[in-house]
């Protein structure tokens, strides 16, 4: 099977961008059985439209294969739980997701595998850490991360080549955001040498409501920005407390104590895993045609997809072609 002329390493959050695809587009939309299939749909023309605009030569779909991975829950108890279903019959640890998107989450992942697109994942592990791990590992291709999670800012860096990049898309594809360490320092404040490191700190101090963190009682974003600009790191800050000579006043210094033992359980719930074993469902370069073409026909039919798909087999072969 050949693969797409050289380009960037694209790594996307799935779930991240399924859950966006499934809320900006109608769940009126359906397959001929009558199931919901917005997000197929929508998530399926994300893909299309990213191979479109940043022709990589590798792509890797990373999954959730624990979305609440028990040595984070193990350091801070609060780590996701308020997206818990307690709902009497639903599973352990199991996960709020809207009925009509949990069915289609299989839907997306059979388009993938027909189409040839590698998904990856790490047993016990968050998809994060999957970007994380593959992100830190690659020294070949520059490396584009695509997620709404602003915690992935972490994995931006220049050096040692090849730099990664986080495409932000919080706010959807259309508004996404291309950050580098440039970006992270201009944005929130960080030192740029250790831009992605840096955001992980002040993400801890932040908190994360979101994640079920809470981060220092009355640090916010912009203070927290301070800090970690004028120590350059958490550690360092910490560090600080038992120097009366720091530049710190003494407000500060009560916050921080009081939220010590916090601080040295937060530091690695929010920081990603970067070298778990993450197993690919296949080889991550992009094809050049479907792998399973008769199969994606049909699936195309059977989702009422035809369209997207359609698109997703054209940004292939145009890639392929350049």
């Amino acid at each position: 099977m050949s693969t797409a002329a050289a380009g960037p390493l694209l790594l996307l959050d799935g779930a991240s961008l399924w859950f966006r695809a499934f809320h900006a587009i109608p769940d009126k939309i359906t397959a001929p059985d009558g199931r919901s299939v917005n997000a197929v749909r929508g998530f399926t023309d994300m893909v299309a439209s990213l191979i479109t605009k940043h022709a990589p030569s590798r792509l890797v779909v990373c999954l959730d294969l624990d979305w609440r991975p028990a040595y984070r829950v193990a350091l801070v108890p609060s780590y996701k739980a308020h997206r818990l279903d307690t709902a009497a019959d639903a599973a352990p640890g199991a996960e709020v997701v809207p009925d009509a998107l949990t069915p289609q989450v299989e839907m997306i992942l059979e388009v993938l595998e027909a189409a040839g697109i590698a998904t990856g994942g790490a047993e016990g592990l968050e998809a994060d850490d999957v970007l994380g791990t593959l992100a830190t590992r690659e020294r070949t291709d520059p490396v584009i991360v695509v997620s709404g999670d602003r915690d992935l800012l972490q994995l931006v860096r220049d050096d040692p080549q090849p730099p990664v990049r986080v495409l932000y898309a919080g706010r959807g594809l259309a508004k996404a955001e291309l950050f580098g360490p440039a970006e992270v320092a201009a944005k929130y404040g960080v030192p740029v040498v250790n831009a992605g490191p840096a955001y992980a700190d002040l993400a801890t101090l932040r908190g994360d409501a979101s994640d079920g963190l809470p981060g220092v009682a009355g640090i916010g974003e912009k203070s927290a920005s301070v800090l970690i600009s004028r120590f350059g790191s958490l550690e360092a800050l910490v560090a600080a407390l038992d120097d009366p000579t720091a530049d710190l006043s003494q407000n500060i210094r009560a916050k921080l104590r009081a939220a010590d033992d916090y601080l040295q359980a937060a530091a690695p719930v929010v920081r990603v895993v970067r070298d778990a074993d993450v197993e690919l469902s296949r080889p991550d370069p992009l094809p050049a045609t479907p792998a399973d073409p008769a199969r994606l026909r049909e699936l195309a039919t059977a989702y009422n997809a035809e369209s997207p798909i359609t698109r997703l087999i054209t940004a292939l072969t145009t890639v392929a072609n350049a």
